[in-house]
């Protein structure tokens, strides 16, 4: 008897070292700010199934964020917030379990999508949750989706994505820093407006809004339109970062072209202001003919930028960063009652490898031409400021500095060392 047991144990051992995987991760600031709140993401790809994760630093351990992002029941990454100062390096001591059940943090960032249900009475609330909506050509799920597509915020900031061929990114701005849009559902009524609740900052239209990605025909924007199916599909929920792909495959840009599938992943970490853009585009079904003037999805240009705002000021380094502060009604004439002007700081960075050209201002936008890498990706990073809140920016100059230093920042990453 005492044998076997022996025998078990020593059989058990080995099993359960391979239910754990203890890395350090060594990260690195090299810039000359310190950062806090700074996502490291890390690739799970080498280390097989992981159910669980945790991080400590300094023997303390802090909130992470396992996710599957292609929905195969395979998580993908992890991530989590560090926080170094200028010219240090941080010891993060990383467990990754295939067994155990993933810790519940407190969330620091929220999404929604919803379907509009009729029997709800109250106009500006509904119950139908939903993760994904994918639609058939020509069925303008935009009437469907209440707030008009998926909607996600993180403490500072909450974005929304319009579902139809626009795919048009609006948003909107806090008083003070919190989540609200489980409570407004991105519509305050008139009593949380009077207890200091956000709302939509901005008239959206058929512009970019805040870096809408289009086609481009050589002379202007085009919109997604004529797609075999559109999907938009919350991947990630939290508490660090929510994560929604909206999905157009088969669509044609330009007559005569092979059809593509565009894949647009927009990613908020909580603490940021700014939401990372990461589109990969591919060819939606094998070539088809040999004609020497077919056009591949990596050949395609497309375009993306920010909205006009009215009587806004312009700020452009001409190196991918471009900007605006302006005021405007935040709805159209006809909606206005109940509402007031809005100002507001917009922004995007495009590093340089991806733009074409950057196009002249006009009435609806400040647009770049840009094109997918070898590989069919493409980067950018959008983000905004509401002159309401009590935390941010009140001015284009306090506006276009802040700007400045934050694409100093994004061009710094911190670096990660994996053992």
């Amino acid at each position: 008897m005492k044998t076997t047991l022996l025998t078990l144990v020593a059989l058990l051992l080995p099993l359960t070292g391979m239910a754990e995987t203890v890395l350090t991760a060594t990260v690195g600031n090299t810039s000359t700010t310190d950062r806090t709140g700074e996502p490291v993401v890390i690739n799970l790809g080498d280390y097989g199934l992981v159910a669980a994760a945790t991080v400590t630093v300094d023997g303390t351990e802090i909130p992470c964020q396992i996710d599957d992002l292609n929905a195969d029941k395979i998580n993908d990454e992890l991530c989590f917030l560090a926080d170094v100062k200028a010219g240090e390096t941080k010891i993060y001591n990383i467990t990754l379990s295939a067994t155990a059940r993933q810790k519940t943090y407190e969330p620091r960032v929220y999404v929604e999508m919803l379907l509009s249900n009729k029997k709800v009475k109250e106009t500006n609330k509904q119950n139908l949750y939903i993760s994904q909506l994918t639609v058939e050509n020509g069925v303008n799920a935009y009437w469907m989706i209440h707030h008009h597509g998926a909607a996600f915020e993180n403490e500072l900031v909450a974005y929304r994505i319009y579902f139809d061929h626009r795919q048009t990114v609006d948003i909107y701005g806090k008083y003070r820093k919190g989540l609200e849009l489980k409570d407004t559902q991105f519509y305050p009524d008139d009593a949380q407006k009077a207890t200091g609740y956000g709302d939509d900052v901005l008239w959206v239209g058929s512009t970019f809004g805040v870096g809408a990605l289009r086609g481009w025909d050589g002379t202007k924007p085009t919109m997604l339109e004529d797609v075999e199916h559109r999907t938009q599909r919350i991947v990630a929920r939290g508490p660090l970062r929510t994560i929604v792909e909206v999905r157009d495959e088969g669509w044609t840009p330009q007559p005569g072209d092979e059809p593509i599938d565009v894949s647009a992943l927009y990613t908020l970490y909580a603490g940021q202001r700014d939401c990372r853009v990461d589109v990969t585009i591919t060819d939606a079904r094998p070539q088809t003919t040999n004609d020497a003037n077919t056009v591949g999805a990596r050949a395609h240009q497309f375009s993306t930028g920010i909205i006009n705002v009215k009587n806004s000021t312009e700020y452009s380094d001409h190196e991918g960063l471009r900007a605006c502060w302006g005021t405007d009604w935040p709805v159209s004439a006809k909606d206005s009652v109940g509402h007031k002007r809005e100002t507001v700081g917009l922004g995007i960075y495009i590093p340089q490898r991806y733009i074409v050209s950057e196009e002249p201002a006009n009435k609806d936008n400040y647009a770049f031409v840009v094109k997918p890498d070898g590989d069919g990706r493409l980067s950018y990073r959008i983000t905004f400021a509401s002159d309401n809140e009590t935390f941010g920016y009140h001015s284009d100059t306090e506006w276009y500095d802040y700007l400045k230093a934050w694409k100093r920042d994004v061009d710094q990453p911190l670096t990660v060392e994996l053992r």
